[in-house]
């Protein structure tokens, strides 16, 4: 597969790399909850929208029209199709693993890709995180808008020193031996995650499946949901 990470130590660019977990434990400041009060970032957003709705240079319903495309129509669900159908189609996974951009775009069910978009598999043995070390590069196009921890200095900087410890922030614990490899995003390249297919889901169709894929995992920070979570 194209662009591995670096067997070094990651380097602070926006290149790819890796990270085994050994650095200090830190606080992660992130939070998970959706929290009603604007940061000082969304209250100017906010204050600029007002602006230039006044001024008539935006469309408040239109701004409502592609948010809700991005959460209903663009969002973590065509990432989940694309996952559950990895998990079911061996020859599609290959494909995929190969080049996500053309598996995905060949299909012609998935929607498409216009980034250059890289898929990592986890395994027993190795996990994957997705992160942009210096802005928050997001494969919008298969997992929709971005959380707001993703883009939060935080993750960006704790993913890459103690990558096991964001883990367990996010209720991951992983045995010692694992390998945990970091892959820093750009705007030219763009990773998707696919996470272990839960146990308990043999001859479950691609439906079935992709209600078990969550945002989080194809991510890398989390798990997908076990099918005793799923209702069938």
């Amino acid at each position: 597969m194209a662009n591995e990470p670096h067997d070094h130590d990651h380097e602070r660019g926006h290149g790819h790399g890796q990270s085994h977990g050994h650095g200090h434990s830190h606080d992660h400041d992130h939070d998970h909850s959706g929290n009603s009060e604007l940061t000082e970032q969304q209250a100017r957003v906010r204050a600029l929208e007002t602006v230039l709705t006044e001024k008539g240079y935006i469309d408040p319903a239109a701004l409502d029209r592609i948010v809700q495309a991005f959460e209903t129509e663009i969002g973590p669900h065509i990432g989940a199709r694309v996952v559950a159908k990895a998990w079911a189609d061996p020859a599609f996974k290959k494909r995929l693993l190969e080049d996500a951009t053309q598996a995905i775009n060949e299909d012609g069910t998935l929607g498409r890709v216009s980034d250059h978009l890289i898929a990592v598999e986890n395994t027993a043995k190795q996990r994957h995180m997705i992160v942009c070390t210096l802005c928050s590069c997001y494969p919008w196009e298969v997992l929709g808008l971005p959380p707001v921890w993703y883009k939060s200095a935080a993750y960006r900087s704790r993913s890459v020193i103690d990558p096991r410890g964001v883990l367990k922030d996010f209720g991951v614990t992983l045995p010692a031996e694992t390998e945990i490899r970091v892959w820093d995003s750009t705007a030219e390249t763009r990773f998707i995650v696919i996470p272990i297919r839960p146990a308990g889901t043999e001859g479950w169709d691609e439906e079935q499946l992709a209600e078990l894929v969550t945002r989080d995992s194809m991510v890398g920070t989390g798990e997908p949901l076990k099918a005793s979570e799923v209702a069938r």
